[in-house]
């Protein structure tokens, strides 16, 4: 316990506090245990000596035989307890008057029961006065003795009310020190909390600047060394994050570009391999190469697959080139739609297929025109080679909000679903055989992805109930 209030601001303010109002409160307490009856005598002794003093400039003026009316007069004074009458010798001589001496015995009876009320020594005021009556020059001497019950129960009342009085002051002085130590203590218990955080270097806070004390500015000046040192730690967490993202970045594009030229070395391997195996073999006449015509048409048709692959492989390289020169224009792209669909109209018609178009006329986009024509060109061509006899090619081109949206969807056949995040990997194809039979070279739809991109677009492709569809969006642009 004595550990808890040791290391506590709250609990030291508070019991101080409390220590300090209850000693005052008592102090008063006892102050006017005093004062009030020694206040209330002083007043009783005055008011008797006043009345006292009326009383013998009456007597003064009459007899002894006659001053029996005034003595009853006097007695019947509330405050005058008893009356005591010594002539010059000091002996006590009786009043002048049956009545007052009736009241007087009566008020000896009242005070023996007030001494066994109260206390034996309990204080009874008194004054003595001498005078002479108007037929004697005799000196007498009056004692009067006013009534002090009223103080002794006034001293018996503090006394009374003391345990209650008591108790309400500690509860009232514990109260009060509790209310003033939250009040006194707040500020400095919200300083010492964040000067705590600030210590684990949690600074997502704000002290309350209500004050403008010496407090106060120490708050304002928390709340701005918090400010700029959050300003600092986010600061370095972003290049922190930055540079951990740039560092990721490095290293996944080092990786693509081991894992492409690794893959550009086995597939160029590959049709390297065939036209030598067929050079040598029609050069030493082994077998069926005998027949070389047939074989250097083969030769010729790898050639070409293989030349095709070159040229992607550069535009690919462009494409990687920071510093390419990357230049764009504003053109109508539906008449290179249009020119590669007549390019391709021999393999259309032999494959039976249905080409359906939906578009406007004029299509503007900003665009490099090399590139996008690239792109058309193995979109549609893709969807012309792999779709199956009698089949359908939609071409779709909407305005969607500042967009166009391009699409196209060949039915007829579909795309595992495992497969379709693949399909934009450099060299991945779902049918190796029907590739090389179409002349394939894998890197197609990697291209169109990389030009699409330097295009802020991205091509997308999924399943539909007829078949596969591509598509990707480009901003729309006057034609100005």
């Amino acid at each position: 316990m004595i550990k808890k209030i040791r290391s506590s601001l709250s609990a030291k303010v508070c019991i101080i506090t409390s220590i300090m109002l209850l000693c005052i409160s008592l102090l008063v307490f006892g102050l006017l245990a005093w004062l009030m009856p020694q206040t209330y005598s002083n007043r009783l002794n005055t008011f008797l000596d006043e009345q006292t003093k009326s009383f013998i400039a009456e007597l003064e003026k009459v007899t002894f035989a006659d001053s029996g009316g005034l003595f009853d007069q006097f007695f019947q004074n509330m405050e005058i307890n008893s009356i005591e009458l010594y002539n010059e010798n000091g002996s006590l001589i009786s009043l002048p008057s049956e009545q007052v001496h009736n009241e007087y015995i009566a008020n000896v009876a009242e005070e023996s029961v007030a001494e066994y009320d109260y206390e034996e020594n309990s204080p009874i005021l008194s004054n003595h006065y001498y005078f002479s009556f108007s037929d004697s020059k005799q000196r007498y001497m009056l004692i009067v003795y006013g009534k002090a019950g009223q103080i002794i129960q006034l001293r018996q009342s503090f006394l009374n009310v003391f345990p209650l009085l008591l108790i309400l002051i500690l509860i009232i002085s514990l109260a009060v020190s509790w209310f003033y130590s939250v009040i006194i203590t707040k500020p400095v218990l919200e300083i010492s909390r964040v000067s705590e955080q600030m210590s684990d270097l949690h600074l997502e806070w704000q002290v309350n600047e209500r004050r403008i004390d010496e407090l106060g500015i120490l708050e304002k000046s928390l709340n701005m060394l918090s400010k700029n040192l959050q300003t600092a730690l986010n600061d370095l967490k972003k290049a922190n994050t930055k540079l951990k993202a740039d560092i990721k970045h490095e290293k996944a594009l080092e990786q693509a570009q081991i894992d492409f030229f690794s893959a550009a070395s086995h597939e160029l391997k590959t049709p390297i391999t065939i036209i030598k195996g067929q050079l040598e073999g029609m050069l030493l006449g082994i077998g069926v190469y005998k027949d070389r015509e047939k074989y250097l048409l083969r030769s010729l048709g790898v050639t070409q697959t293989l030349e095709s692959m070159v040229y992607d492989l550069l535009t690919i390289s462009r494409l990687q080139t920071p510093n390419s020169d990357f230049k764009t224009e504003k053109f109508d792209c539906i008449p290179l739609i249009k020119k590669y669909l007549a390019d391709t109209e021999d393999l259309i018609v032999s494959k039976e297929l249905q080409i359906s178009s939906d578009f406007l006329t004029p299509v503007i986009i900003n665009a490099n025109k090399l590139l996008m024509e690239k792109v058309f060109s193995n979109l549609i061509g893709n969807a012309i080679k792999y779709s199956p006899k009698e089949a359908v090619v939609y071409i779709i081109v909407k305005k969607q909000q500042d967009n166009y949206l391009f699409s196209i969807e060949n039915s007829g056949t579909h795309i595992q679903e495992e497969t379709i995040p693949k399909l934009f990997e450099a060299f991945y194809r779902i049918d190796t055989a029907r590739s090389r039979q179409t002349g394939g070279s894998g890197l197609g739809l990697y291209i169109v992805q990389k030009i699409l991109q330097q295009h802020n677009s991205y091509c997308n492709v999924c399943n539909t109930e007829n078949g596969v569809k591509f598509f990707f969006e480009l901003p729309f642009c006057n034609y100005t």
